[in-house]
């Protein structure tokens, strides 16, 4: 069993991204999945956008890592997207963080004023030609965590693990899914 908190993305804690955490919880892990936005969810990407700017994304970071104390210190860190950020800085400051998963998002390791830690594993998942996601970015924090795992999915799809949205894509969410598990339970 691992130890996972796992951050929904601009839209909210989607009933989709409720789904993927049970579905971890099945495969035995423990999953904690906090409400960074106090109950509200959005319709549409560009809503959720606006809501999480108008929040401030630094302050959607702070709330991550208040919801990440009562976690023990060999968590693995998850987020969707906007919740990619504050997993990834989660496991890059936090002593102790197993790892983190990123699903259509990460950022380069510098912006969060250090190197990706030697003992955090690393995983990431993005489509090709998402626009919400810059490519370059994602490969260069792979290339500093240095074992990472990137996956690049076909399309242009963001959220393609929320069953949820219309943006899902069953197949890809599926081997998604399968490579996380497979990740947790080597870190277990």
């Amino acid at each position: 069993m691992t130890h996972v908190i796992l951050f929904h993305h601009a839209q909210g804690l989607t009933d989709g991204v409720a789904d993927f955490a049970q579905r971890l919880r099945d495969a035995g892990h423990d999953v904690v999945v906090p409400d960074l936005y106090d109950g509200l969810t959005f319709d549409t990407l560009d809503a959720g956008v606006a809501h999480a700017e108008k929040t401030g994304v630094y302050t959607i970071i702070e709330r991550g890592e208040r919801a990440a104390d009562a976690m023990p210190a060999d968590t693995v860190y998850a987020g969707f997207s906007l919740g990619s950020l504050p997993a990834q800085k989660l496991a890059q400051t936090r002593p102790g963080a197993l790892g983190a998963i990123l699903y259509h998002g990460g950022v380069p390791a510098a912006m969060f004023g250090s190197d990706w830690p030697a003992t955090a594993a690393l995983q990431l998942h993005v489509t090709a030609e998402d626009d919400w996601v810059e490519l370059l970015e994602v490969e260069e924090l792979a290339e500093d965590a240095g074992a990472a795992e990137l996956y690049i999915y076909p399309g242009s799809a963001h959220l393609v693990a929320d069953p949820s949205l219309n943006e899902y894509d069953e197949e890809i969410a599926e081997l998604i899914l399968a490579r996380t598990l497979q990740f947790l339970d080597r870190l277990a």
